[in-house]
């Protein structure tokens, strides 16, 4: 009977944790994982909106001003007083943004100094386009050093409505003007 009461008193004496090894684990395990992490990276695109009026009396006609206007029917590489430097009409019912970065590498090559182009832009352009329009004029990857990396093309973009779409609303506006004046 002794026996079974000594059995029980072992049972019931409280055993020690021993908690060393798992913090050594979570010390090695902790800056192992914080490493591995990838932070989220936030890109932020710089934009310049035409001033108006104000800007038009310092516009300099020997200077170029390189334009991508985009439309619904394609998009169309101009250079800022009438003249088109190339035209890209929609491939398969969608924009061609390859063909767009190869003239505007072209360009590039042939302009090393520039860094400003404006894109502009029809009423009913969705958001979709105008960002792999901006993405495409802003810079194209390319292979360095074994690595792909982004190269700068023209990051100085600025936005502004399509001279089709100007027009259009100038229309609009001279027809209700019009109207307004016979009532």
């Amino acid at each position: 009977m002794d026996r079974v009461r000594h059995r029980k008193h072992k049972h019931q004496e409280a055993a020690d944790l021993d908690v060393t090894p798992f913090m050594n684990l979570m010390i090695v395990l902790v800056p192992v994982l914080l490493l591995s992490m990838v932070f989220t990276h936030t890109t932020v695109i710089e934009l310049n909106f035409p001033a108006g009026e104000a800007g038009s009396e310092q516009f300099d006609p020997d200077a170029v001003h390189l334009e991508v206007v985009v439309a619904a029917d394609g998009l169309r590489v101009a250079d800022g007083r009438g003249g088109t430097i190339k035209t890209l009409p929609l491939v398969d019912g969608k924009h061609d943004y390859d063909n767009l970065s190869l003239v505007m590498q072209e360009l590039k090559r042939r302009m090393p100094e520039k860094r400003d182009i404006m894109v502009l832009l029809e009423d009913e352009t969705s958001y979709q386009t105008l960002v792999s329009v901006l993405d495409r004029v802003r810079s194209y990857p390319t292979v360095q050093h074994l690595e792909v990396v982004q190269a700068e093309l023209f990051p100085v973009i600025s936005l502004g409505d399509s001279p089709e779409a100007a027009a259009g609303v100038a229309r609009v506006e001279g027809v209700g003007q019009t109207a307004g004046g016979r009532s």
